[in-house]
């Protein structure tokens, strides 16, 4: 990254707006926050400020609100972050103003204060150019270590960083950015990448860089029925979206054409609805009779990818092998999630569901690195510009 870190500059008794990307599930019963891995990952950085002397301004926002709905307020978040710390953490009553200002202006050498949801102002998500000079009013240096936020160019992802005098990626900016280019740049071979999920257009831009640098492709979840039927196969009721077919297509014949494997399932699990208690039958074969849908990868395929992920040197997972949050079609995704979890290669898991099957499983501490953005992971290894990123390096 040609970016400053925080290592490079004097931050003592400056203002630091840093951005975070505190966008947590909250129990809707006990306003608490119910999952902290993106308040925890974002301490290293938070502490290393607090620790230079630096007066922390936090921001980030919290799900997409219409307006100011008190049920995204960021106060779970400032509480739970005050408990991690042991430090006083100030909730501002705002994202910018009067208030606002005095109370940044007023922080003490290793005080945190945290302002309200930023999507509450309207121009946050435009990068509005008055917003973004505001924010940058409060604070003498930004630092960004939202890279769950960092493929969006909003006013405090981007255009904050061009009114402060100095800019600055964090910890975990940093962390993420050099685990994923080193998977495309100098992978340890062989170099499997497991793709999941629901649709192949969300994910055709990475399965074409993959293909171009990866030894093997394994497809499942509901993506893989464009593929299936690409090559002709019955899908039944199974999800899958015509254009994502022709987009299949193309990918199995850059496949063809090049040298890295694009392995699809040869069993799967079916069930005659999307639910729990759905019927369920294992299918020897891909052929899906109508009436019948494909909710996980068969055992036989299970087996077949975890060896794949055993004899790996480098692995990275994206997207569950079929519905996991059902537990008679979650067996697929568990199979692969061990096999990732108890592999001696370089386990990188790009966010998402994906992290979300590793916790439900319990294996969520046995990877090398589960990262915090799932678009944005995806868009980096596409080889997309992230605006957060260019934004520092323009600074």
């Amino acid at each position: 990254m040609s970016t400053l870190s925080i290592l490079d500059l004097d931050l003592r008794n400056k203002r630091v707006f840093m951005r975070v990307d505190f966008n947590v599930p909250i129990d809707k019963k006990t306003g608490a926050v119910k999952d902290d891995s993106r308040i925890r990952a974002a301490l290293p950085t938070i502490e290393a400020l607090r620790e230079r002397r630096a007066r922390v301004i936090l921001a980030s926002h919290l799900g997409r609100p219409k307006d100011r709905e008190r049920a995204l307020s960021l106060r779970p978040v400032a509480d739970r972050l005050a408990q991690l710390t042991g430090a006083d953490v100030t909730l501002a009553p705002g994202v910018v103003g009067e208030e606002v200002e005095a109370l940044a202006a007023n922080l003490n050498p290793g005080d945190l204060l945290m302002l309200e949801n930023v999507r509450y102002e309207p121009g946050e998500t435009t990068d509005d150019p008055e917003l973004a000079r505001a924010l940058g009013a409060l604070a003498d240096v930004y630092v960004n270590d939202a890279f769950g936020t960092a493929h969006r160019a909003h006013a405090s992802t981007e255009g904050v960083a061009h009114h402060v005098a100095a800019s600055a990626a964090g910890e975990l900016l940093e962390k993420e950015v050099a685990t994923l280019s080193r998977l495309i740049e100098d992978p340890a071979r062989p170099f499997v990448a497991i793709l999941g999920g629901a649709k192949v257009s969300d994910k055709i831009g990475v399965i074409d860089r993959f293909l171009g640098v990866a030894d093997a492709i394994l497809v499942g979840g509901a993506m893989a029925f464009p593929f299936l039927a690409a090559r002709g196969h019955s899908i039944g009721d199974s999800l899958c979206d015509e254009a994502d077919v022709d987009l299949a297509r193309g990918a199995l014949a850059a496949a063809e054409a090049g040298s890295c494997r694009l392995d699809l399932p040869r069993d799967l699990v079916l069930g005659d609805r999307f639910d729990a208690g759905a019927q369920r039958r294992e299918l020897d074969g891909v052929d899906v009779p109508d009436g019948w849908m494909g909710l996980d990868i068969g055992p036989r395929t299970a087996v077949d990818y975890a060896a794949e992920v055993a004899a790996a040197g480098t692995v990275f997972w994206n997207g569950p092998m079929g519905a996991f949050e059902l537990e008679p079609f979650a067996a697929g995704t568990r199979v692969v999630a061990e096999a990732v979890a108890r592999a001696s290669a370089t386990t990188v898991v790009g966010g998402g569901d994906s992290v979300a099957a590793l916790k439900q499983f319990g294996l969520d501490q046995q990877v090398d690195w589960v990262s915090t953005g799932g678009g944005a992971s995806l868009e980096l290894l596409e080889g997309k510009k992230l605006p957060g990123v260019e934004a520092l390096a323009d600074a």
